[in-house]
């Protein structure tokens, strides 16, 4: 599924750490997989965390992650075209592209290479579409591999607000949150302005705040 010609909206999702992994099936493919011009920074990843990923089963990536924001988002129900996955290991894949179950965080360091959004970025810079809308809900790790300079960004962000008024940024309802978000803008299918994100998510019952490059959740 090519984001060639995509449409207004590029929806960016978090990988996952919990994964289904499979117990069988056809194994990788790097040449199969979205943007065939990071196979090698994927080669070099893989030779380094784990050569017998190459042999391992695979199994699409829309399946594979099972976190929270993948429970709530139920990505296997929805339209794909113009969703991206980050990842630690392949730069970013596509929901479709089959990949087998691994462990790297973008935190992580490796020997001879350091951090790995910095790995990533000029890879990833000259690879990936900056135009339209898009849609960030990857954490500050993982956005710090690549940000759009030309498109119009949105991140979600979710807070919880006491009784006094006073607000606390939440993590594990951020997941929850962002993964309904992704969910209703992919059935709204093509969006162009970060308002008509607000708006979808008002009607769906969210108490949302728009501000410059950021929707925010009160709950």
């Amino acid at each position: 599924m090519s984001l060639t010609g995509a449409t207004a909206v590029l929806v960016l999702l978090p990988p996952s750490r919990t994964q289904a992994a499979p117990a069988s099936g056809r194994p990788l493919s790097l040449a199969r997989l979205a943007y065939p011009s990071l196979e090698a920074q994927r080669e070099r990843l893989i030779a380094l965390v784990d050569p017998g990923l190459v042999s391992a089963p695979a199994r699409p990536a829309a399946e594979l992650y099972t976190g929270v924001l993948y429970r709530e988002l139920g990505l296997a129900e929805l339209p794909w075209r113009g969703v991206l996955i980050a990842s630690a290991l392949w730069g970013v894949v596509r929901p479709g592209d089959r990949i087998p179950a691994y462990r790297l965080d973008i935190a992580s360091k490796l020997p001879g290479l350091g951090g790995l959004a910095a790995y990533w970025r000029d890879p990833l810079r000259a690879a990936l579409p900056d135009r339209g809308l898009v849609l960030d809900l990857r954490s500050g790790a993982y956005a710090a591999a690549w940000r759009p300079q030309r498109a119009n960004l949105l991140a979600v962000r979710a807070f919880r607000e006491a009784p006094d008024g006073s607000r606390s940024v939440v993590t594990h309802m951020a997941k929850q949150t962002r993964g309904r978000i992704a969910r209703l803008v992919l059935q709204a299918g093509s969006l162009k302005a970060p308002e008509q994100v607000a708006e979808l998510a008002s009607a769906a019952g969210l108490r949302v705040e728009l501000r410059p490059g950021t929707l925010d959740v009160i709950h």
